[in-house]
């Protein structure tokens, strides 16, 4: 973790004319426009191989509309001195850096780097927001699309699981901004980490990354191990799926349009003649409306659709479906105690 004595416009003039354009073109096809002082595009830096590069490939395509910010967990020793690397880098091209410090009444309970991850973003967001940034940049790349895509069919995910990750999504649910943005899932790790050591900066190296009691360490193995499964074909199943998923999200709001009937807190839906997955999304949106909650998905809702077609009543996520012509979703009643 150390950075060469070059000076500090060669830690930009490292990246060639064609990475500054490839990078604008890619940015400009996901945001639409450019950034700029007043609306900047903030970086999430954690100082590995992948966040230094989109850090210098994002400051020397849009000098002076870069915001960078490395958000210290403190989950490891080394947290605070990766997050002050960090900022060295970005004093010396000019980017203004922020270290986000933890958050710990957000790691209470649940898995350890899912709970780092929410905490991560919504420390990000806050800060985007403060700063006026209209996005923040994260660094997953084309081989995170592959590694992904095949701990998820590992699991047997769905449609909706295997797609690859959403290149824009809004960092707080049901908020329009900050956004969350991924320029460079065409970018490759090894693209990526050549750009940052032909800058002569030594990235940090998370030794998790490794570990193989981490799922997705020991996917990264297998990719690295088995030619048989190249990365770019495994990330562009992934991308066609998501076009595949964004299709049948299209065609799901429009049955729902017609086929629901909402009034009073409960819902009447018209399932009939729907094919398998069409139907599970219209039920799964019918209970977690009733709910108030996230959308059930997995066996319990298969279960659930069985007895309902069976002409059985069904209960879920605390919600009672009668059958009928209409299926009939309404709150399920308290349970008595005696």
């Amino acid at each position: 973790m150390r950075i060469s004595a070059a000076s500090d416009a060669s830690l930009i003039d490292a990246l060639s004319g064609e990475d500054i354009a490839r990078f604008t073109a890619d940015w400009l096809a996901l945001a639409g426009r450019a950034p700029t002082a007043a609306e900047p595009l903030g970086i999430a830096v954690s100082g590995g191989a992948d966040s230094l590069a989109l850090l210098l490939l994002a400051r020397a395509a849009f000098p002076g509309a870069v915001i960078a910010a490395t958000v210290d967990h403190g989950l490891r020793a080394e947290s605070a001195e990766e997050a002050a690397f960090v900022g060295t880098i970005c004093a010396r091209i000019a980017v203004p850096h922020a270290i986000l410090p933890p958050r710990p009444e957000m790691l209470a309970a649940g898995n350890l780097q899912d709970r780092a991850r929410a905490m991560r973003y919504r420390s990000l967001a806050d800060w985007a927001e403060a700063a006026g940034a209209p996005w923040v940049a994260v660094a997953h790349q084309q081989d995170d699309l592959a590694e992904t895509f095949l701990l998820r069919a590992r699991r047997g995910a769905g449609l909706g699981g295997l797609a690859a990750m959403l290149p824009c999504r809004p960092l707080r649910k049901g908020e329009p901004a900050p956004l969350l943005v991924r320029p460079l899932l065409a970018w490759s790790r090894a693209e990526l980490a050549g750009r940052v050591a032909g800058a002569g900066i030594e990235p940090v190296e998370d030794p998790s990354n490794r570990h193989p009691r981490f799922d997705r360490s020991r996917m990264r193995a297998l990719l690295t191990e088995t030619p048989e499964l190249p990365r770019a074909r495994l990330a562009l199943a992934a991308a066609n799926l998501r076009d595949a998923e964004a299709a049948l999200v299209w065609v799901a709001e429009r049955e729902w349009a017609a086929r629901a009937r909402i009034a009073g807190g409960e819902v009447m839906l018209d399932p009939a003649d729907l094919p398998r997955e069409l139907r599970r999304r219209l039920v799964a949106r019918a209970l977690a409306m009733v709910a108030d909650a996230a959308a059930p998905r997995g066996s319990g809702l298969d279960r659930l659709i069985a007895a309902v077609d069976a002409g059985r009543v069904a209960t879920l996520a605390g919600v009672v479906v009668r059958p009928g012509t209409r299926w009939h979703f309404a709150p399920a009643p308290p349970h008595r105690s005696r």
